[in-house]
């Protein structure tokens, strides 16, 4: 047995991480990778490995720096099946076709660039079609249910409590008639976030590859969370001003939903409109209202017991066409608007940033994880000016990071999910999904805890098992 972990090493952006076990190989995971253009490009385009030579590939979850390369895989000569949990593939169905959509038009615009100055045409990553031809592919299974994927090895997903349909990926290997365990976080969630479970855990690996996202940092309470963002609404709308919020499409647009959703109900906040404006926000909290089987507790007995959509109330607008989306612009009032992607990179929060950006009374709320490379990490740095559509906007709205929103595990979170794995049946820990330092600070403290054979991979070096 051995593994290839390529992207979201030493970065969190393109998982993507190869199998070999007696000649099969297993895919989990095929992202997307995500930063400079041309080298996001460059890297997307061209796998690192020979996609037809794949026998399966298992799905962590659909957040596109984890499926959104899935159709180039397909494109490219890949045959297999590809085996994610019931929301997964509904929430993938979605977001591939949107990112499909977006590369087309992506294309359609530095192409007609390119014509200008005489460059030769780009062509797209991949196209709607792409997308959907490949989702033929994907085959559906619950959480807690082994399914056989090969002929070695059997397939058991554990909710990860990370966004709807999110896993932790086990994999029971039947190799010379001992069984083997590998493990996979994908991105591993937080207890108590609304609306969707906690994490479930593990009980033993013998590999356990663990992602680090937060591997040297804290959040704050949830509960904090909800007192810090009436604050942040109350303050802005005080001095006249908006609130812009980039947001990720699934789960981060519905939590912070959910929560102005209480807030409302409690008559904490003043009764401004709220306006989600995102064709694949509308589109994905359609998903979210049918699996309510992904609920908590707390969210069946205050929405669902009482037939009320947590997702949706009388100041809540959801955004979905264009013109509309234009004459958010012209409003003077206060108001929130919630909009992707969430890193900055794409999509209409580039024209709320463009429109909002310059005016002091306004904040810009980032309540997400943003890479290296990125519009939204520039945004978090508080650089002077930003560049968007080739302008230079300057900065002069207020900007406030509420990272305790964030749905990964924090260090400890991460720690604790650890410490629940049983030590006897432990070998190797491989640490992912981290900028380097954070990769290497959660990695220093599985060392500390006794665990001797830890490692943040080498991209693309194959290590035995």
């Amino acid at each position: 047995m051995k593994i290839q972990f390529f992207n979201a090493v030493r970065n969190v952006t393109g998982s993507m991480h190869l199998l070999e076990i007696d000649g099969e190989k297993i895919l989990l995971d095929c992202g997307m990778f995500q930063g400079k253009r041309q080298e996001s490009y460059e890297r997307n385009r061209h796998l690192p490995f020979e996609p037809e030579s794949v026998d399966v590939m298992v799905l962590s979850h659909a957040h596109i720096d984890h499926s959104g390369n899935i159709p180039q895989l397909a494109r490219q000569g890949f045959k297999g099946d590809i085996y994610c949990t019931h929301a997964t593939y509904d929430l993938a169905a979605v977001m591939l076709r949107d990112s499909g959509h977006i590369q087309e038009k992506d294309i359609e615009y530095i192409n007609k660039k390119h014509r200008k100055q005489g460059l030769p045409p780009f062509k797209p990553l991949y196209t709607v079609k792409d997308a959907e031809q490949c989702l033929s592919r994907f085959i559906g299974l619950g959480y807690n249910q082994p399914t056989w994927i090969s002929r070695k090895v059997k397939l058991t997903y554990l909710d990860a409590g990370h966004i709807l349909g999110a896993a932790v990926v086990v994999l029971d290997v039947q190799k010379n008639g001992t069984p083997f365990r590998i493990a996979f976080t994908g991105d591993l969630g937080r207890k108590n976030l609304p609306v969707i479970r906690d994490p479930v855990q593990l009980d033993f690996a013998d590999v356990y590859i663990t992602e680090s996202t937060y591997g040297n940092k804290l959040h704050d309470s949830i509960a904090d969370m909800k007192a810090k963002l009436a604050e942040v609404v109350k303050g802005t709308v005080q001095r006249g001003g908006k609130i812009i919020v980039p947001a990720f499409s699934v789960g981060r647009t519905q939590e912070l939903v959910y929560f102005l959703h209480e807030l409302f109900n409690e008559g904490t906040l003043p009764r401004i409109p709220i306006f989600v404006d995102s064709p694949l926000s509308v589109n994905v909290t359609e998903v979210f209202r049918k699996h309510p089987e992904c609920f908590d507790e707390e969210t069946r007995q205050r929405f669902l017991a009482s037939n009320e959509d947590p997702f949706g109330f009388h100041l809540l607008h959801y955004v979905a066409d264009a013109e509309e989306s234009k004459k958010l612009n012209g409003i003077k009032d206060p108001c929130i608007i919630l909009s992707a992607s969430g890193m900055c990179e794409a999509g209409r929060i580039l024209h709320h940033l463009a429109n909002n950006a310059a005016d002091a009374r306004n904040t810009i709320l980032i309540v997400s994880f943003m890479a290296e490379n990125t519009l939204g990490r520039r945004i978090v740095e508080k650089v002077p000016t930003l560049k968007i559509f080739g302008e230079e906007i300057p900065l002069k709205a207020q900007t406030v990071v509420l990272n305790g929103f964030s749905a990964h595990a924090d260090r400890n979170e991460l720690l604790g999910y650890y410490d629940g794995l049983d030590k006897k049946r432990l070998k190797q820990v491989f640490v992912v999904h981290g900028e380097t330092d954070q990769s290497q600070a959660l990695a220093d403290a599985i060392l500390q805890k006794g665990m001797i054979n830890v490692a943040i991979p080498e991209e693309g070096k194959a290590i035995e098992i």
